[in-house]
């Protein structure tokens, strides 16, 4: 009886302990998850309606995103985007519409050569959440603006708002990746 008791013990506090490390995984996890998608975690969680499903699809977009070659703009390339760009923002004072559909080309442009795939919108924007999730609700927002544009129903001050937040996101992907390999380095 003494032994049956002791091993009914000995189970249950393993199962305490597998649950213990079980809560512990998770939300070293979700924390994980917070820190690296920052602002976008809650989007996903708000937009799928339920953590563990949202966290999913966060780790199901970081494995998606690691498996692409994303590389680093030349210097070339990199002077040759920025001077497309400058041209792009003078455009704006004399044509907002046609600016805003130029930033989205030339959004898309920088992300097609850094490696990012670029048919489908909501694709892209799940892609640039993984490396740049600070900036990727411009993006949406910019994208949001420039449909409006399409159709004619963007105000000058919402297509003064897309520039801007294009100009977010083009800033990002315009990095060379330097600060990225001067934290590996000793």
């Amino acid at each position: 009886m003494e032994s049956t008791v002791l091993i009914l013990l000995a189970v249950l506090l393993l199962i305490a302990i597998g649950i213990a490390a079980w809560a512990f995984t998770r939300r070293r996890r979700t924390q994980e998850l917070r820190e690296r998608f920052g602002p976008e975690y809650n989007r996903a969680v708000e937009a799928i309606g339920d953590q563990r499903r949202a966290e999913e699809e966060l780790e199901t977009r970081q494995e998606r995103v690691e498996r692409l070659n994303i590389r680093s703009l030349s210097p070339e390339e990199r002077k040759r985007f920025a001077e497309a760009w400058h041209s792009t923002q003078a455009l704006f004072v004399d044509d907002p519409s046609a600016a805003i559909k130029e930033a989205d080309r030339l959004v898309t442009e920088v992300m097609r050569v850094r490696g990012y795939p670029v048919a489908d919108f909501e694709q892209r924007a799940a892609d640039i959440s993984v490396d740049h999730p600070d900036v990727v609700s411009n993006y949406r927002g910019a994208h949001a603006i420039a449909l409006a544009n399409q159709r004619g129903e963007a105000s000058t001050e919402d297509l003064r708002k897309a520039i801007v937040y294009y100009r977010a996101l083009f800033e990002e992907l315009l990095e060379t990746g330097e600060r990225e390999r001067e934290e590996v380095l000793p």
